[in-house]
C-alpha cells in the first residue's frame, strides 16, 4: 500500500492514471457494447479521486478523467478534427472538476456512514450536472451519456420510460459509488449495500408498475440505404441508386418509405425533374416518401438540411428544417475565434442554417410521424416534444458515412432504442450508409440492422402504439431532483462548516503582564 501511495504521489503519473480511469466506461458503449461494464467502470476513477491529498488535487483528477472520457468517447473524430479533438476533450473534461471534488469531499479519508449515504445520491447528482451542461448543443450535445450504455437491457429501458436516460445515468453512478465503498471503506458497508438494494428495488418497481404502450395496429415502413456513393456527381448517382432500391418496394402495401440524411443533394424547387421522379416512385409504391434535402434553398438564403415529405402528386408541403446542428461538422461555434479549425481538419467551411420549430407530419391513413435529423436523436427533449405533439412513430434520418469504419454508426443507431423506450413510441433510424435500425415502443429491436456494408431496401412491420409514459408526462424530473439534492447537500455542508467554526476552541491569548511588565504568575 505504501508503494502504491508513493507511486500516486507523482503528479504526472496520477494524471495519467486519471485519464485512463476516465476512459474505461467507453467500453460499455458500441462498438464493444459491454453494457455490464458500466456498472463498475467508474470504481477506479472514484478510488483515485478519493485518495487525493486534497480537494484541489481531486478536482484535477476529475478534469483528467473527464478528458479521458470525452476523448475516448469521441476518438473517431481524430481523423477529421485532428489536434482540435484534444482541445474539445480538455474543455469538456473540465465539467467533471466539481465531480472529482465531490468524490473527495464525501468519500475521502475515513468517511462516516452518514457521509457515505450522502455520497450515494450526491455523486450521481454531480455526474448528472456534468451531463446536463454537456447536453447543450453548443458544447456538442448529449452524445455519450452514461445511461445510454444500457440501450439493449430491457429492465434499464423500462426505467428510461420513467425518468429518461438521466435516471439510468444516476443509477449507474450510484452503483459504482456503492461498489467503491465496499472495496475501500469496510466500516461503511451497510449504507453501500442499502444503496445497491434500493437500486434493485427501483428497477423491479419500474418493471412491474410502469405502464406499457398499447398496441392496436401495425405500419409497414421501409428503409432505403444506398451505401457509400463517392466521387464526382455523387449526389446524382446516389439518387439513382436510391430510386432503384425504392422501385423494389412496389406491391408491398407500405405506409411510408424513409431515405437517409442528405439523400437528396438538390433543392427540389431547383430540380423539378427530381421532384417528378420522387412523385412517380410514390405512385408506384403506394406510399409517401420521406427524403432529406441537403442543399441551398431557392426560397431563402443559406444551406439547410430538411426532411421533406413527397406524395403521389409531389412534395406535400410538409417540411422540417434541422434545428440542432452538429458543432464543427455543420457549423463552427464562435467562428471568429475557432475558425482556424477548418485549416487543421474537415470542419464546416460554411455554417448551415437552423430551423425554428419541430414538425409532426401526416403520412396518410392517419399515421403521424415525428422527424429528426442526424444527432438530434441524441436529445431526449426533442423526441419527447414530438410525442407530446401527437407523433405515433419517431423517424431519424442520419448519415455517418464520414465515420464509416468507426464506432460512431453503431453508437448512433443505439440511441434510437432509448428514445423509443423513453417515449413509448417506435423509432426508425434510417441512414445512407448504415447502421439503419428500427425499434419498437419498448426499445427492442425489430428485425435486423442494416450494417455499414449493406446497400438495400428493407420493410419493417412497426407496431403503432398509444398511451403516455411517465417520462413524456413529467419530463426531466430526475435532473431537477439531482439539482435539488446538490442544493440541499451544499446548504447542509455550509451549516456544518459554520457550526464547526463556532465550536472551535478559542486560541489562548498572550499571558497577562503586571504593572512592572513581567508576566503574571499564579498566586501573585
Amino acid at each position: 500500500m505504501k508503494t502504491l501511495d508513493r507511486r500516486l504521489a507523482s503528479p504526472w503519473r496520477r494524471s495519467g492514471l486519471a485519464v485512463l480511469a476516465g476512459a474505461l466506461p467507453v467500453l460499455a458503449f458500441p462498438g464493444p457494447a459491454l453494457w455490464w461494464w458500466a456498472w463498475f467502470a467508474l470504481v477506479p476513477w472514484i478510488l483515485l479521486a478519493r485518495t487525493a491529498p486534497g480537494g484541489k488535487r481531486a478536482a484535477y483528477d476529475g478534469w483528467c478523467g473527464g478528458f479521458g472520457f470525452v476523448l475516448a468517447m469521441h476518438h473517431w473524430l481524430l481523423p477529421n478534427l485532428h489536434v482540435f479533438t484534444f482541445v474539445i476533450a480538455a474543455l469538456l473534461g473540465a465539467l467533471w472538476v466539481p465531480w472529482g471534488w465531490l468524490v473527495h469531499r464525501t468519500l475521502g479519508g475515513t468517511p462516516s456512514s452518514r457521509r457515505v449515504a450522502a455520497a450515494l445520491v450526491v455523486l450521481p447528482s454531480g455526474w448528472l450536472l456534468a451531463e446536463l451542461v454537456r447536453s447543450w448543443q453548443g458544447l456538442g450535445g448529449p452524445w455519450g451519456m452514461l445511461g445510454a450504455s444500457q440501450w439493449q437491457v430491457a429492465p434499464a429501458l423500462r426505467l428510461a420510460s420513467v425518468g429518461g436516460v438521466w435516471l439510468l445515468s444516476f443509477l449507474v453512478v450510484a452503483v459504482n459509488a456503492a461498489l467503491a465503498v465496499l472495496v475501500a471503506v469496510r466500516r461503511a458497508r451497510v449504507p453501500a449495500l442499502a444503496g445497491l438494494v434500493a437500486t434493485a428495488a427501483a428497477t423491479s418497481a419500474a418493471w412491474v408498475w410502469s405502464p406499457r404502450p398499447d398496441t392496436d395496429e401495425r405500419a409497414a415502413i421501409a428503409v432505403v440505404q444506398p451505401g457509400v456513393v463517392a466521387g464526382a456527381d455523387s449526389a446524382d448517382r446516389r439518387f439513382d441508386r436510391e430510386e432503384q432500391l425504392t422501385r423494389r418496394l412496389a406491391d408491398r402495401d407500405l405506409d411510408l418509405i424513409v431515405w437517409g440524411e442528405s439523400s437528396v443533394g438538390f433543392d427540389l424547387d431547383d430540380r423539378p425533374d427530381l421532384a417528378r421522379r420522387l412523385a412517380a416512385l410514390s405512385r408506384e409504391t403506394g406510399a409517401d416518401i420521406l427524403v432529406n434535402v441537403d442543399a441551398r434553398r431557392s426560397d431563402k438564403p443559406g444551406i439547410y438540411k430538411s426532411s421533406v415529405l413527397v406524395g403521389p402528386q409531389g412534395p406535400t408541403g410538409d417540411r422540417y428544417d434541422k434545428m440542432r446542428l452538429v458543432p464543427f461538422g455543420e457549423y463552427v461555434p464562435f467562428r471568429s475565434l475557432l475558425g482556424w479549425a477548418t485549416s487543421v481538419g474537415k470542419a464546416a467551411g460554411e455554417d448551415r442554417r437552423q430551423g425554428t420549430e419541430q414538425v409532426v407530419m401526416d403520412v396518410g391513413d392517419g399515421l403521424r410521424i415525428g422527424p429528426m435529423v442526424c444527432f438530434e436523436s441524441a436529445f431526449p427533449d426533442m423526441s419527447r416534444s414530438l410525442v407530446a405533439d401527437g407523433a405515433e412513430v419517431l423517424v431519424a434520418q442520419s448519415s455517418t458515412s464520414t465515420f464509416q469504419h468507426t464506432w460512431a454508426p453503431e453508437q448512433h443507431a443505439s440511441l434510437a432504442a432509448l428514445r423509443a423506450a423513453e417515449t413509448g413510441r417506435p423509432m426508425v433510424h434510417a441512414t445512407l450508409t448504415g447502421v439503419s435500425a428500427v425499434y419498437d415502443a419498448n426499445g427492442a429491436r425489430i428485425g435486423s440492422w442494416l450494417g455499414t456494408d449493406a446497400n438495400a431496401s428493407r420493410v419493417y412491420e412497426v407496431p403503432v402504439t398509444h398511451g403516455t409514459t411517465p417520462y413524456v408526462r413529467y419530463g426531466d424530473w430526475t435532473v431537477y431532483a439531482a439539482l435539488g439534492i446538490l442544493a440541499a447537500w451544499g446548504a447542509a455542508e455550509g451549516v456544518r462548516t459554520v457550526r464547526l467554526r463556532r465550536n472551535r476552541p478559542a486560541r489562548p491569548g498572550p499571558p497577562a503582564r503586571t504593572a512592572h511588565g513581567s508576566p503574571a504568575r499564579p498566586g501573585h
